[in-house]
């Protein structure tokens, strides 16, 4: 009896062993799963930020030259030390743009099986829209039914006569009354605009108060004249686009807001004037896009994959 119960014990306890055994490689298969499965996770959530940013920053100039394009996507790549994982980018100008990223990641616990790394491959692209919604706007307006030419001359009428003709007209941004014009008129509206709203339009003269806003955005602009290529040139203004909404005693009381357009600011008023010179440019922006917004040169960006 004593014998049988010493080998029933010895079978037992090879047993336990064996089973032991086969645990700990079970657990160090699954914790191998997870340090490299961790690896991949990162690595690809990583790429696809550094996709992200380049799509996105890429369609920022998407209304320029291609080549500008190619070179913004570079950068970004460069400054992520990404650049050699860049597999495609499709580049379709006033579109949209798709960068497509690809890398090799090492493995740890996969090389005892003889997996040393494994692919990643993520992909983004980025779409302008026109932009439907806003903050910034300066208190004027122009008709959706004005059609525009790009980087070519234009006037536009800051006094009360010709408003209700559709071509020009001034908004009364956050209140009717000369100084808020002339703030909103110099530093931007600094509550969103999108389209859909009513707004009321400015009476009264204030040709003087214009003179001085534009002055202001012309003299505190570092840049040359002409050059438009900077986002923070105080000369480049965003102008809401319309519809005419309520009329009243034959003048234009209410626009609706359909859309938005960038006018670059040429030139200072003279003490006679009673137009604004510049140009309309096709530009993006931070802002929202919407489904139905007019078309005037003014964009948002929208990441779609």
């Amino acid at each position: 009896m004593l014998r049988k119960a010493k080998k029933l014990l010895r079978e037992q306890q090879g047993s336990s062993i064996v089973l032991m055994g086969m645990s700990l490689l079970l657990l160090l298969t699954v914790a191998g799963l997870v340090v490299d499965g961790g690896t991949m996770y990162a690595a690809k959530s990583h790429l696809q930020k550094v996709a992200n940013a380049a799509a996105l920053s890429g369609a920022q100039e998407l209304t320029g030259q291609q080549a500008t394009v190619e070179q913004v996507i570079d950068d970004i790549l460069n400054k992520h030390h990404e650049r050699d994982s860049l597999a495609e980018s499709n580049i379709e100008m006033k579109s949209n743009v798709r960068v497509s990223l690809h890398k090799q990641i090492p493995l740890s616990f996969s090389r005892l099986f003889g997996k040393k790394s494994v692919s990643v491959d993520v992909q983004a692209s980025a779409r302008i829209l026109p932009l439907a919604a806003a903050a910034g706007a300066a208190p004027l307006g122009i008709d959706e039914s004005i059609p525009l030419e790009y980087n070519k001359p234009y006037k536009l009428k800051v006094d009360s006569s010709g408003v209700d003709t559709g071509y020009f007209g001034i908004l009364a941004l956050g209140g009717p009354g000369a100084n808020t014009y002339e703030s909103n008129l110099k530093y931007g509206y600094q509550d969103e605009i999108e389209i859909g709203d009513v707004i009321d339009t400015q009476t009264g003269n204030i040709a003087g108060k214009t003179r001085d806003g534009v002055q202001l955005r012309i003299d505190s602009d570092p840049y040359p004249p002409g050059d438009y290529s900077h986002r923070d040139s105080p000369r480049v203004i965003l102008i809401p686009v319309y519809k005419p909404y309520d009329y009243g005693d034959g003048q234009l009381k209410q626009i609706k807001v359909t859309g938005f357009a960038y006018f670059y600011i040429s030139e200072p008023m003279s003490s006679k004037d009673t137009s604004i010179t510049g140009m309309f440019i096709e530009r993006t922006a931070t802002g929202y896009t919407k489904p139905g917004t007019v078309d005037k040169g003014a964009f948002g960006i929208k990441l779609v994959e």
